[in-house]
């Protein structure tokens, strides 16, 4: 098929006088999925406000609550659609528009094809689509994330890069493009395909990528708000799992060869202005080699404590034992639950020109300005506990350690803060009192640990409510009560409560009706009671009993907050804590 990319595209005369040159310039060299954000940023305003405009200047109507076309599907090449982005929609999508009724295949041929388009359509991309369908076509416009994610439902990610359509069935004059054109080979395809998986689940906030070889497929799953999420892939895309596990394994310099052992690698992944530090392991199944990338986006925008969805107290509470000169902070929880995140965020609160901040990562997630980030190397004998021992001679005043893994480390770390550095780390702990008995268990001695710890937070990532599409509605007071109790929550707070807002799903989250993820707390500063406690090495169901007893809030009651004030749900709440830690 010959190449479908246009250099420009006209822009609606009223709006480009509006515009400066350069941000016409920008619009025309941009795709199509991204110009109504960028009209809209040029513009000063939201984009349902632009994508309004942009139907008022063209008269094209917009599509809400798309539905494709299963009849039309098949008209459209993959590479097409993706590259027009365009998708064949049900005229019952259109507002005013009545449900297609079933149609013969000659009724069909002369029937109107409604197409949803995040783009207004210019005379090229028309002579292509008549090209490929003689139907009248009928064209809207629509949330162009919506569009870009029917094209994947529909056709699979990176369908556009392997399409091997036939192009038999071409118009006599497309043919001859068709022969002028160089044939793309194999491997190219391939490369275009890896390189769409990649930048989709970068523009899908994916953290993991999983290319998992299954009797008869080759499954793709993103890990998407802590959820795993399968992928619709290509229907051809088992005649290159071999070339895309090769692709993979060459861009982390791993050995194509050896399929028997696990390998590691890295690769640095640039496209589309993303850079990515993305970890690569591979492990032998009885298909194939099952790869899982691990996606670290060196660019990513860093979090402050309120963005991580701390509240005023909780901020206040932290922000006081940062400013310490001595001591450690913990930040227990599961993988993926943000440790290193809010790390990240306490060294930007107190980081400044008159303290000096080393850090030990594995790996380094987030660049902070002015703050001394180091990478530990296990293959050459550079761990933490032997890079801790190396910071100590650097004269630093805050210490980062990535995480506390065996004893060598935690006995450093413990002695660092005790001597007059604040030290921050993390622990693989359910809640925030088991951390002091992991310590204990690790070999430290209690009063050492009882000495040092100024804090310990446990947290979470729970999904976060769409802000467009969430909507209040009413809850029966016995079962919030009984989900109050099963959380540890005092079951006279249903009382008081007769609305939660609720998912729905739009166009924006996909239909999911979650957004992005919110952080939820238990935050644990010892008293003189709990210092007791340690010293005769008590349990950490009694550390947790006297710790509620003089005021800390669990992770329940933070999560029951969070769903009070709106930002997340009760099954996300349960899912998250009771479901996991059973």
């Amino acid at each position: 098929m010959p190449s479908l990319s246009l250099l420009s595209d006209p822009i609606p005369a009223s709006l480009a006088e509006r515009l400066t040159p350069e941000q016409r310039q920008a619009l025309a060299e941009a795709s199509r999925s991204q110009r109504v954000s960028l009209l809209a940023t040029a513009l000063g305003q939201g984009e349902p406000e632009t994508l309004a405009l942009l139907s008022q200047v063209t008269g094209l109507p917009i599509a809400t609550n798309l539905e494709t076309d299963p009849q039309a599907r098949g008209l459209l090449p993959a590479r097409l659609v993706h590259d027009y982005q365009v998708i064949p929609i049900h005229k019952a999508s259109t507002s005013g528009d009545p449900t297609r009724e079933s149609a013969t295949v000659e009724e069909l041929a002369t029937t109107s094809l409604h197409l949803a388009a995040a783009w207004p359509p210019d005379e090229t991309m028309i002579d292509w689509l008549r090209t490929f369908t003689p139907r009248p076509l009928v064209w809207h416009l629509a949330v162009p994330e919506r569009i870009h994610q029917l094209i994947i439902e529909n056709f699979g990610v990176g369908s556009g890069s392997l399409d091997d359509s036939d192009d038999s069935y071409l118009a006599p004059e497309a043919v001859a493009a068709v022969q002028i054109e160089e044939t793309v080979d194999e491997d190219a395809a391939v490369v275009r395909f890896v390189t769409d998986v990649i930048s989709q689940a970068v523009a899908d906030s994916a953290t993991d990528i999983h290319f998992e070889p299954q009797e008869g497929q080759l499954r793709i799953r993103y890990r998407v708000d802590g959820l795993l999420v399968p992928v619709p892939v290509p229907e051809n895309l088992l005649r290159f799992q071999d070339a895309i596990i090769s692709r993979l394994k060459i861009m982390a310099r791993l050995n194509i060869s050896e399929k028997r052992l696990p390998q590691d690698g890295r690769i640095n992944f640039k496209a589309n202005g993303t850079t990515l530090d993305i970890r690569v392991s591979t492990i032998p199944t009885i298909y194939a080699e099952s790869i899982s990338l691990r996606l670290l986006n060196q660019k990513k925008e860093a979090y402050s404590m309120e963005r991580l969805g701390m509240s005023a107290d909780e901020q206040t509470q932290i922000g006081h034992v940062l400013d310490y000169p001595h001591g450690i902070v913990l930040v227990t929880g599961p993988t993926g639950s943000g440790k290193s995140t809010s790390l990240n965020a306490f060294l930007r609160k107190i980081n400044s020109t008159d303290l000096r901040i080393v850090t030990i990562e594995d790996p380094i997630e987030y660049e902070v300005p002015g703050v001394n980030q180091m990478q530990v190397r296990p293959e050459i004998g550079l761990s933490f506990a032997g890079a801790l021992r190396h910071v100590l001679r650097q004269d630093p005043d805050v210490i980062m350690v990535g995480e506390i893994r065996d004893r060598e480390t935690a006995d450093i770390a413990i002695r660092a803060s005790l001597t007059g550095h604040l030290v921050f780390s993390t622990l693989h702990t359910n809640d925030a009192p088991g951390a002091i008995t992991r310590l204990i268990d690790m070999g430290i001695e209690p009063f050492l640990v009882a000495s040092a710890i100024e804090l310990v937070i446990a947290q979470r990532l729970v999904r976060r409510l769409c802000p467009e599409c969430s909507r209040p509605e009413p809850i029966p007071k016995l079962k919030l009560r009984d989900t109050l109790a099963i959380l540890g929550v005092d079951p006279a707070e249903a009382d008081s409560v007769a609305m939660l807002k609720a998912p729905v799903g739009c166009d924006r989250c996909r239909g999911t009706g979650y957004r992005g993820r919110i952080g939820i707390f238990e935050i644990l500063k010892p008293s003189d009671e709990l210092h007791d406690l340690v010293l005769k090495r008590e349990s950490t169901r009694a550390l947790r009993t006297c710790a509620r007893h003089h005021g800390m809030r669990t992770l329940e009651q933070s999560g029951w907050e969070k769903v009070r004030d709106g930002h997340t749900t009760l099954e996300e709440v349960l899912r998250v804590i009771t479901v996991t830690e059973k």
